[in-house]
């Protein structure tokens, strides 16, 4: 549960009763927190940030406006993700079955997603899911990322490709 005297959080946002927030964290308007999902200190969630059940997000991360962090995705300490990011949790999702009936939770497969400590993903890019990005890497802008990304690699273009390394 959150503690709303050490976390400034907008009453135009929705956290749920068993969301968990540390304290010092900053959540803007119009942010969504799912039920199970952490968020730790010195966060700061701007504004339309929606956290599905479940996320993980570590200390000292920052998520710019527009995200959806979805379930299966883990943001380790120190993260920055850049405006309009879209992270993917299911490699073949469909709204219906092959005889017509609409898709349950029982049909989806969900793979897990990591980012590694201090990693930053630039604005507009693509994770797709079960990749890791490794600590201090950096996903340039609009980048689609379909494999792991090692430490400290700058990563750009559709497929992504590493540039270089790049430092702390």
């Amino acid at each position: 549960m959150y503690n709303i005297n050490f976390c400034r959080i907008s009453e135009l946002s929705y956290i749920d009763d068993k969301a968990n927030v540390g304290e010092g964290t900053i959540i803007e308007a119009y942010s969504h927190l799912s039920e199970g999902c952490r968020v730790g200190k010195n966060c700061k969630i701007h504004r339309n940030v929606f956290i599905d059940t479940n996320v993980q997000i570590g200390d000292c991360v920052k998520i710019q406006n527009n995200n959806s962090i979805y379930e299966g995705v883990t943001l380790e300490d120190g993260v920055f993700v850049a405006t309009n990011v879209s992270f993917i949790n299911d490699r073949y999702p469909r709204s219906i079955n092959s005889d017509g009936t609409l898709k349950t939770g029982k049909d989806w497969i969900r793979e897990n997603t990591i980012v590694r400590k201090g990693a930053s993903i630039g604005a507009g890019a693509v994770i797709m899911c079960g990749v890791e990005i490794g600590e201090w890497a950096m996903i340039g802008a609009g980048a689609v990322v379909t494999k792991n990304v090692p430490p400290h690699a700058l990563v750009i273009g559709n497929p992504a490709i590493i540039m270089k390394n790049v430092n702390k």
